[in-house]
């Protein structure tokens, strides 16, 4: 692995994982009618924290596009994953709670899973596929799953919905980062004109606004130990089933190093559990007075 990627890597998850804390500390305070409606960002632009945060979200996918220029989707985008451990420290010098057993649980499986992945897997690049079906129904089955757990989660604003809402916004951040691959490629073989000739960075913009107003509507609704958690899980393996499936990154297919990737996913997945429902992350209780409000009043 390249100390470069690494550096672009951890350096983009830093600055996603603060970024997130300050979005959610600002969009928790928003009105509730403006749910999974744009008018949701434009009442957040005129915070000043939620500003910050997304001047650190767009440094950080700055610094994860240029990783992705030097590495494989593959090794990426588990390295991005450790975002939570970032948003966990921010989280815990606002709240002054200790890590505890939780926490070190949490950072050691998340950490012990993206090294075992990585060096199980052995990430390469490879040619991307030439069958334009197998790239649509990728991005088709990811975009359709993001589609049905909002519909869902509009039905369920406070209960499953923030969830929902997270699992969504990963998986189209995880088609986002594999077409933001794309489009560097088409930069570097043909510039500006080759790349504004291609339909991948007019996707690319749609795909990062849509998840920003998933994102911010789940963080609107509730803390981040019930959104967080799912969208640092969804985004990596969506990123990893465009990687290997339309992309042609190449992990190793043997029984041994099938089963160390496959206990390195789930390792990373309850690492990230372990730490978004750690203490020390907001507990939001503007969320529950909000909750009171949306009950429904006597007549």
């Amino acid at each position: 692995m390249s100390v470069l990627v690494l550096v672009l890597a951890v350096g983009a998850a830093c600055c996603l994982g603060f970024g997130f804390v300050l979005q959610q500390n600002a969009a928790q305070r928003a009105p509730l009618n403006d749910f999974l409606s744009f008018r949701l960002l434009v009442d957040l632009v005129k915070v000043p924290r939620w500003l910050g945060g997304i001047a650190l979200m767009v440094v950080g996918m700055a610094l994860g596009a240029a990783a992705l220029g030097q590495g494989e989707l593959s090794l990426v985008e588990p390295l991005l994953a450790t975002n939570l451990l970032f948003a966990l420290a921010l989280s815990r010098r606002q709240t002054r709670q200790p890590l505890g057993r939780q926490g070190w649980a949490g950072l050691l499986l998340l950490a012990g899973g993206v090294s075992a992945f990585i060096v199980a897997g052995e990430p390469q690049g490879g040619s991307a596929t030439a069958d334009p079906t197998r790239q649509w129904l990728i991005i088709g089955a990811m975009i359709g799953l993001a589609l049905l757990f909002t519909a869902h989660a509009k039905r369920s604003r406070l209960s499953s919905g923030p969830v929902l809402l997270a699992l969504g916004a990963g998986l189209l951040y995880g088609v986002q980062d594999a077409l933001t691959r794309v489009s560097g490629e088409k930069f570097s073989e043909g510039g500006f004109a080759g790349l504004l000739t291609g339909w991948q960075p007019y996707a690319v913009l749609a795909l990062g606004v849509t998840g920003l107003v998933l994102v911010q509507s789940a963080f609107e609704t509730a803390s981040l130990r019930k959104s967080l958690p799912a969208l640092t899980a969804a985004q990596p393996i969506a990123g990893i089933i465009c990687g290997v499936g339309f992309l042609g990154d190449r992990l190793r297919t043997d029984a041994v190093a099938l089963s160390w990737e496959a206990g390195g996913l789930l390792a990373v997945v309850a690492g990230i559990v372990l730490l978004g429902l750690h203490p020390a992350m907001p507990t939001g209780a503007a969320e529950r007075a909000r909750a009171g409000q949306l009950q429904p009043q006597p007549q």
